[in-house]
């Protein structure tokens, strides 16, 4: 395929496959048949596009290669009268041009993109909140299923099973697809909020492929929460994980160097740093706050706007930041956040202190397999001038690395080690 056209390709792929697959599910109820014909609209791209060319406009060529891949197979497999009614609608126009007649009065709260209808959809109530979020993030963000076992640290075939579950519940249930009255929001606030926030986690930190950063992912997260916020203007978390985002996504630029490789918080150029995705954010999180008790959303706001807002990483509050992961701790006692303080208390305390904190998580077993558990421990080490025993933990952290990036980075730190260079601390990337 061309470079041109690979771009585009990947590109259409990150903007329209949410819109896509929301959709065909939005008029023939089917799960499967939404993300098989959409996966076929962009299979057909990869060996059209190429030949013929780019479409001047992408997303609607691939809307309609997908509509009427899923008009064939209702078609072919002889379907019921609904089913057929259903192919006729679509057959009736374009179901994502915004000035189709048959979208007029949709959804009685106003809201216009498919993709939150989707997510609600997906996060309803009778549904276990781990099924929530997993349909969710394959439907809208077409994340594997590989993928998704990644980011919830359970194996692939555990994961297949609960998508199909999933799936299943919401047609045995007839679970709507549209955004509820107001008076049932907050119902699904809670798993709409874990939604973006594993979104936004994978395009931050990818469990796979070569690259640190899945940007798309990231700003579709954004993208996403912005809209939730305008929807529930008066949910300080909802304002709390966008402000999350936002603080997080500026720092993009200098969380790799110019050969793809991480940078650790303390060593990244500040100056690369996004200001006015900082200053939105700081905003964000002050209106949010003034609203009473801080959840944890809020919380993780305020952590980050420590980093955001020192000067540089010697001038970073580490008291305060213990102070609230201490307070994070006890509405989300959470093996990862405990794994943030101890390394807030090594800073604050000294490495001695965070080590006890550390080698308590170890001992608990939740979270074996993690590469951070024992990146985290041998830095500790490290600093407490224990070089063999660094040595074998940066190992165990290569051993589970998820990403070429993260191993690279792992594998100088082994070697700084070994070569007795001083040790640094690390918060993080």
């Amino acid at each position: 395929m061309s470079q041109d056209a690979t771009v585009a390709v990947t590109e259409a792929f990150t903007e329209e496959w949410g819109r896509i697959v929301a959709a065909l599910i939005g008029r023939t109820g089917d799960w499967d048949l939404a993300e098989d014909c959409a996966q076929q609209a962009f299979a057909e791209a990869v060996r059209r596009w190429p030949r013929d060319g780019v479409p001047l406009r992408p997303g609607a060529w691939l809307t309609t290669v997908a509509r009427n891949r899923a008009i064939d197979r209702l078609r072919h497999e002889k379907m019921k009268a609904k089913r057929l009614r259903d192919a006729t609608t679509l057959l009736a126009g374009d179901p994502f041009e915004e000035d189709d007649p048959s979208r007029a009065g949709e959804g009685e709260n106003g809201i216009e993109d498919d993709r939150l209808r989707l997510m609600f959809t997906c996060c309803h109530p009778a549904l276990p909140l781990e099924g929530r979020v997993a349909l969710t993030l394959r439907a809208l963000a077409g994340l594997t299923t590989a993928e998704l076992a990644s980011a919830f640290l359970v194996s692939e075939p555990t994961m297949a099973k609960r998508l199909v579950r999933a799936k299943r519940k919401i047609v045995n249930a007839r679970i709507p697809y549209r955004v509820p009255p107001a008076h049932l929001l907050a119902q699904r606030t809670s798993g709409i909020l874990a939604v973006l926030y594993l979104l936004f986690n994978e395009g931050y930190a990818a469990s796979t492929g070569p690259d640190l950063i899945r940007g798309e992912l990231c700003s579709e997260a954004i993208r996403l929460a912005r809209a939730l916020t305008e929807l529930m203007p008066g949910e300080g978390e909802a304002s709390g994980l966008l402000a999350l985002m936002l603080f997080q996504h500026s720092r993009r630029l200098a969380r790799v160097d110019g050969e793809g490789d991480l940078v650790t918080l303390e060593h990244q150029d500040r100056s690369l740093w996004d200001r006015a995705e900082v200053s939105e954010a700081n905003t964000l999180l002050q209106d949010a706050l003034r609203g009473g008790v801080a959840g944890p959303y809020q919380l993780q706001a305020a952590i980050a706007a420590c980093h955001a807002n020192a000067g540089d990483s010697a001038a970073t509050d580490w008291n305060q930041l213990a102070g609230l992961y201490e307070r994070l701790l006890e509405v989300m006692p959470a093996p990862l956040v405990r794994l943030n303080h101890a390394v807030a208390v090594s800073m604050a305390e000294g490495p001695a202190d965070g080590l006890v904190l550390v080698d308590q998580l170890v001992a608990s077993g939740d979270l074996q397999g993690y590469h951070l558990l024992h990146a985290t421990r041998a830095n500790l080490l490290s600093r407490l001038e224990r070089p063999v025993d660094a040595a074998a933990a940066l190992l165990e952290a290569m051993n589970c690395a998820p990403s070429a990036v993260e191993r690279r980075y792992l594998k100088r730190r082994l070697a700084e080690i070994t070569s007795g260079s001083p040790s640094t601390p690390s918060s993080g990337p």
